[in-house]
Order: C-alpha cells, then structure tokens, then sequence
C-alpha cells in the first residue's frame, strides 16, 4: 500500500521501490481498500527486499516491526525510519473487521507518507524504498 500511496500522491517527484523481507504476493485486501480510494495496485508485484541491494536509496522505510529486525541494510541510504504499522494481512475477524484494519492501516501509512512529502524539500529526483 505504501508504494501506491506514495506514486500515488507524489506523482513523479520521488523515485519509488517497495520490497518485502518475506514476500507473498499482493493482497487482495489491500487492492481493495486501495481501490476504494482511487489507487489502483492491482498490477503491483510482491518483491523481496535482497532485490534492491547494492541499489542507492535516500530514504529506507521499514512500515512493521518485522521488517524492521529482519530488514537487509541499505549502506547508501541517507535516511532511515521505522514506522510500526500493523499487519493487516495478519488481521482476524469477519471479513467487513479484516477490511476495517486494511482502511485503518491505508490511512495511517498515506498521513505519514504525507507528513515525509511535507518535510521533504522538493528536489529534481528522490529514492525511496518503503
């Protein structure tokens, strides 16, 4: 979702990768809730994370605690933050609380990468890797 959001909202003003420590394919939670909200991700890849080393970042995002421990480093990167989200994919519940969880993430994750667009000088080019 993080990877949608930011190509989303930031358009072509940051130069976006996403990876997974342990990817398992796109979830169609997340397309969903995404679609709700005009973000198309249907055709978003799950990649793993040890695709991207030796690539340079500016920023390296890690979105769960998981990722966090598990993460490879990325020496090149000027920026390192953590936000701990939730796992929806772990969520538990009928389908409309699963989906509850999957909104309420979307929307903590687009505050946040707004909150980045915010901070962030506008510059000819950036990498980010959420």
């Amino acid at each position: 979702m993080a990877e949608g959001f930011l190509r989303h909202l930031a358009g072509d003003r940051f130069d976006v990768a996403s990876a997974g420590t342990e990817p398992v394919g796109l979830n169609p939670g997340a397309v969903e809730v995404m679609k709700e909200i005009g973000v198309d991700i249907s055709r978003h890849r799950s990649k793993r994370a040890d695709e991207f080393l030796g690539q340079p970042f500016d920023y390296v995002i890690t979105v769960c605690d998981r990722a966090k421990e598990s993460c490879p480093t990325f020496p090149g990167a000027k920026f390192l933050l953590h936000w701990s989200f939730d796992d929806p994919a772990e969520a538990e519940g009928l389908a409309e609380e699963r989906r509850e969880i999957f909104r309420r993430v979307r929307d903590e994750i687009a505050e946040r990468l707004q909150q980045l667009m915010d901070a962030v000088p506008r510059v000819d080019s950036r990498r980010l890797a959420p």
